[in-house]
């Protein structure tokens, strides 16, 4: 059994992997973001309207922030998901130029000729009815922002910039900015071996009391209470599980004990995440504090090898559906060829494929505990969607997500529908 995926090429050449940024909108459609490595063209905002199967360009990132002619590198990448509140989209963005220092990709300090240095990420908001954008913030020391969160009930957006990672916290109502300092060393700034920790890619917000939760590459999970002036250690619980793998925090190639993605179940009061190498669902009660081992929510193939999937932070495409209740998981599965597991490399020094393998699709019940993999992922000429890092359900349960294809003689991410067996 397998599924089929169906690539929408939206028009941007450019078009490079996207992470998190794709959302089903209360208007029907499907928002998301085309990244670009250019350092003067920017990343692309694109809307798919699944009654017509046409996408429409909205905007470019650097033009919306009000950066179009300023020769500063551009906006290039947004890799946070579009939160709604009253009418309006709210996101985040990113730089999508690097400099290669010491072998590792580094904010900028020496630029193309003619631009100078990133001015720093954005929050953006987007008016779903007049369809305008406003620049609300700038992150500061001209960092990206590479999570970001909103509280829905309170209207608080939080950041974590990268590389440093401080985190940000900022108010539309006031138009207050607050920058809370750095929440793990020198975050993806800091030189392996010592000060680096590769950073949290998703927070979760208790609805209850508006408490914003994080963790870190040693497995710690830190809390900031609306108001407050600094960060807190949550007590008397921690990610450091024997489960999730045996890591080292200094060095890069790995999401360490972070969870990759997490978010909030109503119904229990409580949060499911995922931890991205070892593919566990754990669930997260903030008022114990404790944390459960649920499942591995891996691929039957990857349950029964034992071993983890071939993308080294773990897949990004976590998110409950348009019920509520089950949770939608865009995971690897090994390639078996002669019978034989098709291996990649040991170790790589960022988040990247560490070799090829299947795209699965899995689902998971919270209700009823039931999991269920659908099977493997091709695109009808049989290739394989890879560095597949986001998901969107749309209301009648299609997936969508953004994932590698050829186009032209080239290789871009962009759209792509998943036909889901009902």
């Amino acid at each position: 059994m397998s599924l089929r995926a169906i690539p929408h090429y939206s028009g941007f050449p450019l078009a490079h992997d996207t992470y998190n940024a794709i959302t089903a909108a209360s208007d029907g459609n499907i928002y998301y973001v085309l990244c670009s490595e250019s350092p003067t063209e920017g990343g692309k905002m694109y809307r798919y309207n699944p009654a017509t199967a046409t996408s429409e360009c909205l905007a470019d990132l650097t033009e919306i922030c009000g950066e179009k002619g300023a020769q500063a590198i551009a906006q290039g990448k947004s890799h946070v998901r579009f939160y709604e509140r009253d009418g309006k989209l709210y996101f985040a963005t990113h730089i999508g130029y690097y400099e290669m220092i010491d072998g590792m990709e580094r904010l900028p300090v020496n630029t193309p000729e003619g631009l100078s240095l990133y001015p720093g990420g954005h929050f953006v908001s987007y008016d779903l009815q007049t369809g305008q954008f406003e620049k609300l913030a700038t992150a500061p020391h001209g960092e990206g922002i590479l999570t970001m969160t909103l509280d829905r009930d309170r209207g608080h957006l939080y950041g974590i910039t990268w590389p440093v990672g401080y985190f940000i916290w900022y108010d539309p109502a006031t138009g207050i900015l607050k920058n809370l300092g750095p929440v793990s060393a020198q975050g993806e700034a800091g030189t392996p071996g010592t000060d680096y920790r590769v950073l949290c890619r998703s927070m979760l917000v208790d609805p209850r009391d508006g408490t914003v939760y994080f963790s870190t590459a040693e497995g710690e999970i830190r809390s900031y209470t609306p108001g407050a002036d600094a960060l807190k250690l949550v007590e008397e619980v921690d990610l450091r599980l024997d489960y999730f793998g045996q890591y080292d925090p200094t060095r890069p190639g790995s999401m360490g004990y972070n969870w990759r993605k997490i978010f909030w179940y109503a119904p229990e009061q409580v949060a499911y995440g995922i931890h991205g190498n070892s593919g566990y669902l754990f669930r997260f009660d903030p008022k114990e504090p404790r944390i459960e081992l649920v499942e591995r929510l891996t691929s039957e193939p990857s349950r029964r090898s034992g071993m983890f999937d071939q993308f080294s932070y773990g897949y990004l495409g976590f998110q409950p559906g348009p019920d509520g209740e089950t949770i939608y998981y865009l995971t690897g599965g090994p390639i078996y060829e002669n019978g034989k597991r098709v291996k990649g490399v040991d170790q790589i020094a960022k988040g990247a494929a560490k070799g090829l393998e299947n795209l699965h699709l899995v689902t998971y019940h919270l209700p009823t505990r039931t999991y269920r993999d659908h099977g493997p992922i091709f695109y009808p000429d049989g290739s394989r969607p890879t560095y597949v890092n986001s998901i969107a359900v749309g209301p009648d349960g299609t997936v969508y997500t953004l994932a590698r294809f050829w186009h032209e003689g080239h290789e871009i991410q962009d759209l792509v529908r998943i036909l889901v067996d009902r």
